[in-house]
């Protein structure tokens, strides 16, 4: 009985470890170019706690770069999430097969590329963004 109420607990911490890390849902890079596949899905709210263990020289170098973005960069997440499913952006070559999208699709932010021979597949949740951007605004320098 002891091992089996172990058991459930082990179980259930585990439910609820994997619940909260993808409750952001997946940060998912598909490219393939030439036969070759890199695919990476990584559960979105991982990437802000990434940003703890990044050196504290780097990620003030980063924020530093990124403070006049960063404004715009909540701004555009914060309105994008008023359209959980739109798109913006559909550009069509029709003589090389060429096909570029942007648009939001369940509160992430979708980017399509698609030519001959190489396709990229972006799919970013629009929380992670936010999330980024707060980190690397308390982590820039004079705030």
């Amino acid at each position: 009985m002891l091992l089996a109420n172990l058991a459930l607990g082990v179980v259930g911490t585990i439910v609820l470890a994997g619940a909260y890390t993808f409750h952001d849902g997946v940060m998912r890079v598909d490219e393939d170019h030439d036969g070759r596949h890199v695919h990476v899905w990584v559960p979105a709210a991982i990437v802000p706690m990434a940003m703890h263990v990044v050196p504290r020289r780097q990620l003030e170098r980063a924020a530093d770069q990124a403070r006049p973005w960063l404004p715009t960069l909540r701004a555009l997440t914060k309105e994008l999430g008023k359209y959980p499913n739109a798109e913006f952006v559909d550009i069509r070559s029709t003589g090389e097969n060429q096909h570029v999208r942007i648009g939001t699709h369940n509160g992430k932010l979708m980017i399509d590329v698609d030519e001959p021979g190489e396709q990229v597949h972006v799919a970013c949740p629009l929380a992670m963004m936010r999330d980024i951007a707060n980190e690397l605004e308390a982590n820039a320098h004079g705030v």
